[in-house]
Order: structure tokens, then C-alpha cells, then sequence
């Protein structure tokens, strides 16, 4: 039986019409009520000032700035004056005579203070004919330069952020303009001294003549986590003569960039890692070591990090955990008692790749026999996913290939994939610290859209973001800085 809805007849005055008869189903459609547009928006504008208090600061410091220059100038005085009393000896070997002032020059230094003029003496050995100016050698200060506590911060704001960026933040921070190319020169310069030190730190503790006394304190087990990460390098232009031999016209062809493999290594104590939430761990504290160079050179700074923080002993065990890479497990053996663990994420990713070919990308398939592998390997059963591997049946030439290589990449690693026995001895399975250092070591500040590095300016640079990522910033105030030319 059909039902329809009953019209009501209106007085045939009425302007309105009957509605029409709608089946049950049917609903009735609202009419979109026409937009509203509200008032006209005002253009924002700011105010004709800034507050009050911070224009009181910027003037205390503009107004006390003159006081601070003028009392660091009578500070040098007092040092110039002290020289006079006792004037130097002879710096050459097998003279030892006293040396006498021979006037004086006058030179400025650029300093947090401002614009400071120096007056230094200068002492001349007659016999020698060797001349000194003791005063800049007792200050630490160089002719017409930057001193060091502004070349310091200039360096760090050059570690932090592009070169362009950093001499903005230069004006705006400290009220000095400079250009990109004095940031980058600080940088160098502090940047060779600390790698300088740091080189003769490593062949100290690499020395087998080196006395090495055993800490009181050494832990028992020392975490070591060693990867690496591409960087895009300079490749030298080549030079090529065009015309005839009489021509002396040169030409420079760009060639395309190359990359080298920055190596890093952190070093952490199991006992300072904390469970921030259920199943997520936190490292209170790392040491991070890197290098532009082989993997030799990053094991022997590895070592010598340890030697320094009191961390290594004839008891003390070095877990070490890898990618899989050769050249990772042929260094290891540096370690008497070590404990070889291979990355557990590195190992599901291999699965993964494998049952994206044979499952298919994105079928529920790949992710329940992937899922299926990862628990098993987590438990320690790696001897039983081998089986399983072998067991399987591949049609495709690719994936037949890509299979062998799992079995095989598993097989070499079985001993270092017992994940059940690591978790409960606290050593972890996973190589996210040093994942997390090469993000803040590289990516965040060398590997940016377009850059280019020559191995000088790379080396230095890594020197210092090292330094400041292992909190030891304060250790440049006792390096000088070496001249470029050197």
C-alpha cells in the first residue's frame, strides 16, 4: 500500500502557494542563505614606538659603552707600563740579553666595547736584530684584528647559521657590521686551532709509549655507535689553455661536485639512560666524535675520547652497534672485550625491501609477514627467520636475488642479533643516537639546499659543532688562533 502526505487546501487569497507532495524518502533541501560580508579589514600598522623600557635598555648600553671602552683601554695601560719596568729578554736561542725599547706604534682592535686603540712599545736586540712587541704576545692580541672575545662569538653564530645570515645576526645582537667573509675567517682560524689540538690529543693517546693509568672509575659497559653520512664537496675547477702557445689566456671549467663520507661515532653510558614514557628511551648524556676522513681516524679519535673522559679499563666492555658496514666490524677488534650488535631497525628495513618485491607494495600481506619477521627477531629467534627465509618460494629473478641477499646478510650477522639478550642486559638494539647526531651535526647546518664544501672549510667547521654539541665551547678561550696562511 502507498502512503502520500496529505495537501492542506489554503483560502484561495493567500499569496502562498501549496507545497508540492513529497514521497516519504524525500528530503527537504535548505536554501544556502546569501554571504554577509562583514566591514572592510583595516591595513595593520605599528606603533609609532617601541615600549618604553626597551628603549631604556638600548640607551644605557649606548650610553655606558664609551665607560667600558675607556676602562678596558686603562687596563692595557696598566700592562704597557708594567713591560716598561721589566723589559724582555732576547726570544733567540743562545742570546739571552736584555732588550731595549725602540719606540712605539700605535694599532686599533675591534672589541665587544668598541674601536680600541693600543699603543704598543717595541724592544729590539741590537746584537740580534730580532724585534718584539711583548705587549701584544702577553695580551694575546693581533695588529689590526678582531679581538678574541668578539671573534669567538662571531665564530659561534658562524657554527650555528649560514655564513650571510650570522653577519646579520653579528649587527643585530652585538651593534658591529661585518661581512660573511670575517664570520668564515673566525670560524677557520678557531676551527683549525681546535682541530689541531684535538690531532695531537689522538696521536698522544694512540701512542703505544703513552702511559696509560687506569681510571678509578671506569664504567662497565661504554656504548659506541659509529655511522656515516654523505657530504656534497668542491671539486677543484680545471684549468685549460685556449689558442696558440703565444696566448697565455686561461679558462676555468666548472666541474660537477663531488661527495665524501663524514664518519661519526657517540659514545654513551648505559646508566645514563633514562625511560622518558613506556618504551622510549632518552640519553641524558653523549659524547660525539667526528671526522672528514677514514675510518681509521674515527676509531683513534673514538679511543682517545674515551681515554679523556676516564671511560676506558681493562674490565670495561664496549658494546658497539652498526649498520652492517665492513668497515664498522674490521675496526672492533681495537676493543679486547666488546659486545657487536647490528642495528635492529637496519635489519627489519631489509625484510621490508624484500616483501615490498615478493608481497607487493602496499598489500596487508607485506605488513603482516614483515610485522611477523620483526617480533621473531626481537625475541632472538634468528636461526628460526633464517629457516623461514630458505623456505620460501620466489618465481621472479629479481626477487630470488634480493632473497639470497637477505639470507646471507642475516647469516653473517647472526651473532650479533641475539636482540633478546641486549635489551635485557640494557644495552639497547638501535643506533638512534647517532642517527640524531649526524641531523645535528650535518643536515641542520653543512647540508643545506646548494652547499658546497672544500675540505679545509668542512674540517673546521665540523671541529667547532662538534665542540659546541659536547658542551665544550669555554675550551676555545684557552686556544689562540693560528693565521690562515698556516
Amino acid at each position: 500500500m502507498r502512503f502520500t502526505r496529505r495537501v492542506k487546501q489554503r483560502h484561495p487569497g493567500s499569496q502562498r502557494e501549496a507545497a508540492p507532495v513529497r514521497s516519504a524518502g524525500h528530503r527537504r533541501s535548505k536554501t544556502p542563505k546569501a554571504h554577509e560580508p562583514g566591514p572592510v579589514p583595516e591595513h595593520p600598522t605599528l606603533p609609532p614606538e617601541p615600549p618604553r623600557f626597551l628603549q631604556m635598555e638600548r640607551q644605557v648600553v649606548a650610553d655606558f659603552r664609551p665607560q667600558m671602552l675607556g676602562e678596558l683601554s686603562r687596563r692595557v695601560e696598566v700592562e704597557t707600563e708594567q713591560l716598561r719596568r721589566q723589559p724582555p729578554i732576547c726570544p733567540k736561542a743562545g742570546c739571552g740579553r736584555t732588550m731595549h725599547r725602540r719606540g712605539s706604534t700605535s694599532t686599533t682592535q675591534l672589541t665587544l666595547c668598541g674601536l680600541l686603540t693600543i699603543r704598543a712599545d717595541t724592544f729590539r736586540c741590537e746584537p740580534c736584530k730580532t724585534r718584539v712587541r711583548p705587549l701584544f704576545d702577553r695580551l694575546g692580541i693581533e695588529s689590526g684584528r678582531i679581538s678574541g672575545g668578539l671573534a669567538r662569538l662571531m665564530a659561534l653564530l658562524g657554527v650555528v647559521v649560514p655564513y650571510e645570515l650570522a653577519a646579520q645576526l653579528v649587527w643585530i645582537l652585538l651593534g658591529f657590521e661585518v661581512n660573511a667573509m670575517a664570520v668564515w675567517r673566525e670560524v677557520q682560524r678557531l676551527g683549525a686551532a681546535y682541530e689541531a689540538h684535538d690531532q695531537a690529543r689522538c696521536r698522544y693517546h694512540n701512542d703505544a709509549r703513552t702511559p696509560c693509568p687506569e681510571p678509578e672509575s671506569a664504567p662497565d659497559v661504554v656504548l659506541l655507535e659509529p655511522d656515516g653520512a654523505a657530504l656534497g664537496m668542491q671539486r677543484k675547477k680545471r684549468k685549460k689553455r685556449t689558442g696558440s702557445a703565444a696566448e697565455t689566456a686561461r679558462t676555468t671549467t666548472p666541474q660537477p661536485s663531488e661527495f665524501r663520507e663524514v664518519k661519526t661515532g657517540v659514545l654513551m653510558l648505559p646508566a645514563e639512560r633514562t625511560e622518558t614514557s613506556p618504551g622510549r628511551r632518552s640519553v641524558l648524556r653523549r659524547v660525539v666524535v667526528t671526522c672528514l676522513g677514514d675510518a681509521d681516524t674515527l676509531f683513534a679519535r673514538l679511543w682517545s675520547a674515551m681515554c679523556e673522559l676516564g671511560w676506558k679499563s681493562e674490565g670495561t666492555i664496549v658494546v658497539i652497534v652498526g649498520d652492517g658496514a665492513e668497515w664498522i666490524w674490521n675496526r672492533a677488534s681495537m676493543f679486547p672485550r666488546r659486545c657487536e650488535i647490528l642495528d635492529f631497525w637496519h635489519a627489519v628495513e631489509r625484510a621490508w625491501e624484500f616483501a615490498r618485491l615478493h608481497f607487493g607494495a602496499d598489500s596487508k600481506a607485506t605488513a603482516d609477514w614483515a610485522h611477523a619477521l620483526a617480533v621473531d627477531l626481537r625475541a632472538g629467534k634468528v636461526v628460526d627467520v633464517i629457516t623461514q627465509l630458505r623456505g620460501l618460494q620466489c618465481g621472479q629473478k629479481e626477487t630470488r636475488e634480493l632473497l639470497e641477499k637477505l639470507i646471507s646478510y642475516y647469516t653473517a650477522n647472526a651473532s650479533r642479533m641475539q636482540y633478546d639478550q641486549y635489551l635485557r642486559l640494557g644495552y639497547g638494539i638501535g643506533s638512534g643516537a647517532v642517527e640524531s647526531a649526524h641531523k645535528q651535526v650535518l643536515q641542520a647546518r653543512l647540508r643545506q639546499a646548494g652547499m658546497r664544501w672544500s675540505v679545509r672549510g668542512a674540517t673546521h667547521l665540523l671541529a667547532l659543532r662538534v665542540l659546541l654539541l659536547n658542551g665544550r665551547w669555554e675550551d676555545l678561550d684557552r686556544l689562540g688562533r693560528p693565521s690562515l696562511a698556516t
